[in-house]
């Protein structure tokens, strides 16, 4: 169904990741995996985190924002993919759109601050650790990632605003599996030129360049400190403890490269919509897995809970089960 030409849309209808009948089952099995493995990961590394007196240290607390934003960000993007299988409603009114737009792109935005201030972290942690927790202590870490929450919340509402004001649309067909700028402006007939200069300004250097420079500077200093360590073991605990930190800053970088400033001869829906799943739907999944199998102290803090549940709940279960298996026998 698309809306005539050249007017103003009440809704939009999200074509999806495929719109091809048999493919919809396996899709949404995968989606749905991908959703709750994500889910469960970021909620395990939270719980860790707050729950472990060890993690309990700068690092931890931006990889527990980290966290909060993975499932706040697949939730928004892929929801509606779940929705539409369950429901068979694939319409977004004008004003969900929008929202899923600001929520997504805020979310995305304030993650690349996030890095950033896990980048500063990492630099106190090797350049300054006689100084490091008067540096990184509790209401520095607080207000911290409370500017970067607020500032990827801000940055982001005048490219919301400038959506918003398009005013037409050649179809309210989205070939997408949910609201995201591109798709939007390939199918408005307003005047994009704005939106375009606000995304390569705005958008690229304020939004990109200067997280990205923020994360890159710090481990210029960072890598020359850990030339000076005289000890080889040092020196490869050094780099163990920024490995996951720039594995992630590398993945994310490079997949919103792939997403957002490709060439527009060779952008393609289908491209786009894979970099988006891959965006949406692996980062999610690569955050815990990445600090869970490469990270000692959240191995370490998992088997310490794990052990605990086993003494304080399984254990005493299983106990006072098998005492009432005998009373039943006797």
């Amino acid at each position: 169904m698309e809306a005539e030409n050249y007017t103003v849309v009440p809704f939009f209808i999200i074509k999806g990741i495929s719109d091809i009948p048999k493919f919809q089952a396996p899709i949404f099995i995968l989606v749905l995996l991908i959703y709750l493995f994500a889910l469960g990961g970021n909620i395990s590394i939270l719980l860790l985190v707050g729950i472990d007196s060890k993690l309990h240290n700068p690092m931890y607390f931006f990889l527990g924002n980290l966290s909060v934003l993975d499932i706040s960000s697949i939730t928004v993007t892929l929801h509606k993919t779940l929705a539409i299988f369950l429901t068979g409603n694939k319409t977004l009114s004008f004003p969900d759109c929008i929202t899923q737009v600001y929520f997504f792109m805020a979310l995305e935005c304030t993650e690349l601050l996030i890095l950033a201030a896990m980048s500063l972290d990492r630099y106190a942690a090797i350049c300054n650790p006689l100084h490091y927790h008067m540096i990184m202590n509790p209401r520095a870490c607080v207000v911290l990632a409370t500017i970067c929450w607020l500032l990827g919340f801000m940055e982001v509402i005048p490219h919301t605003v400038i959506i918003n004001s398009l005013s037409c649309y050649t179809s309210n067909e989205i070939n997408h599996f949910f609201c995201d700028v591109l798709p939007l402006m390939k199918n408005s007939c307003s005047d994009t030129t704005l939106l375009r200069l606000w995304i390569v300004t705005e958008g690229v250097f304020i939004s990109g360049v200067f997280p990205l420079l923020t994360t890159l500077l710090p481990y210029i200093f960072i890598i020359h400190a850990i030339f000076k360590i005289p000890s080889t073991s040092g020196r490869r605990k050094a780099f163990y403890t920024c490995s996951s930190h720039v594995t992630l800053v590398i993945i994310l970088y490079l997949t919103l490269y792939c997403l957002y400033l490709t060439p527009p001869s060779e952008y393609t829906s289908d491209s786009h919509k894979l970099f988006s799943l891959f965006n949406t739907a692996a980062v999610p999944i690569l955050n815990p897995l990445i600090y869970s199998l490469k990270n000692k102290d959240v191995k370490s803090a998992m088997k310490r809970q794990l052990h605990y549940m086993y003494c304080k709940i399984i254990y005493p279960f299983t106990l006072n089960l098998k005492k009432l298996q005998k009373h039943i026998e006797s």
